[in-house]
């Protein structure tokens, strides 16, 4: 973890221009339908994008966490059909803390292990079994990494995906949520290094989908201001009417607040443990994306239910994004459970100082 508090300007230029160029609605559309984006990962990987935060000695491409969710931000912005979030920030991430090697190709994870897939250890090895529902991007995988818990010791099993049985399924976007079987599939056993945790790999999920969920959001009320001020009603542009304001309005703030929150927690957690503002962002992320869907949406009418209009794009991955690494009811629970441990008096201290002050 380092202190860096700000992204290098050119990611954010040198991203943003790439998938400007790669990801036009044609291409999303054809991705949805072919079930995958072979073309848009190749160009995305040319830059090393997808290695970012995992140190070149690891095999990755270097940088920081804070660099590596404000690519995750602009994939979000931009739809871009691709496992970003699990290649680097995921994958990358358990690999490089365990010590194993970093696959040139796409690697990915299985979301919540515990209840779906054992792990036995034998030996030198373990022997994974079981069933995994809805793994990102399993289809296109050289690996599949799962982190498995044996024996009170945290594993991370990195297995080739010729050795799984993949039955293709896809979430509310058309993104790949596949179905990975596992019969007995033997692996070196390598052990994860202190920190890394089914918890923290949850919390560091809701973190990824942070960032997706602020930068399609962002793109969604950009979309939406638009297409009101182009759009001629009773000989002025609808965006005049005041009804119609008021769903901007909606859509804008809720863009603010997202990005706001996944910046925070981006940050927080690149210097360290970021608990709280990680759940309170997911929540957020969650809770802005539902209203900002409806708003914008409501604001496009007809038109933004179509398939050659691309708020679909933005909007179905925004409620796809939502129920994954936590909805509405787990991070309330959890951030209502740890404020009334720290009790009345440190409430508002939580408030403003966040993880730093969790006892």
């Amino acid at each position: 973890m380092t202190d860096i508090t700000t992204v290098d300007p050119l990611i954010t230029e040198t991203a943003d221009r790439l998938l400007s160029q790669t990801c036009d609605h044609e291409s999303i559309q054809r991705a949805e339908a072919e079930g995958g984006a072979p073309e848009i990962w190749d160009a995305f990987a040319e830059t090393g994008f997808p290695w970012i935060s995992i140190s070149e000695e690891a095999g990755g491409s270097g940088g920081s966490l804070l660099d590596a969710l404000e690519v995750l931000r602009l994939v979000g912005y931009h739809a871009a059909p691709i496992p970003a979030a699990e290649n680097g920030v995921l994958a990358g991430w358990l690999l490089g803390a365990s010590k194993q090697e970093i696959p040139s190709g796409i690697a990915t994870v299985v979301p919540s292990p515990g209840s779906q897939v054992t792990g036995i250890l034998s030996g030198d090895e373990v022997v994974v079994t079981g069933v995994a529902e809805r793994v990102p991007w399993a289809r296109a995988a050289e690996k599949i990494v799962v982190l498995l818990e044996i024996d009170s010791t945290n594993f991370v099993a990195s297995i080739d995906q010729d050795l799984c049985e993949v039955k293709p399924m896809t979430n509310m976007a058309g993104e790949p949520r596949d179905t990975v079987s596992f019969n007995d599939v033997k692996v070196a056993a390598c052990p994860a290094e202190p920190g890394v945790s089914p918890e923290s790999f949850r919390f560091r999920g809701a973190l990824s989908r942070s960032a997706l969920m602020a930068g399609a959001i962002e793109k969604m009320s950009q979309l939406t201001v638009t297409y009101t001020n182009d759009r001629i009603q009773f000989g002025r542009p609808v965006a005049k009417f005041q009804a119609v304001q008021q769903h901007l309005v909606w859509g804008a703030q809720d863009a603010a607040l997202a990005r706001m929150a996944a910046e925070t927690a981006a940050r927080e957690a690149n210097r360290g443990d970021a608990l709280f503002e990680i759940a309170a962002a997911k929540l957020i992320s969650n809770q802005a994306a539902a209203r900002a869907t409806k708003a914008c949406h409501q604001a496009h009418g007809a038109m933004g239910m179509t398939q050659e209009y691309p708020l679909h794009h933005l909007s179905r991955r925004l409620w796809s994004w939502r129920k994954e690494y936590g909805g509405d009811a787990e991070w309330s629970r959890w951030l209502g459970e740890v404020a009334v441990a720290q009790g009345a008096d440190a409430l508002y201290p939580l408030i403003t100082g966040g993880s730093s002050t969790l006892r």
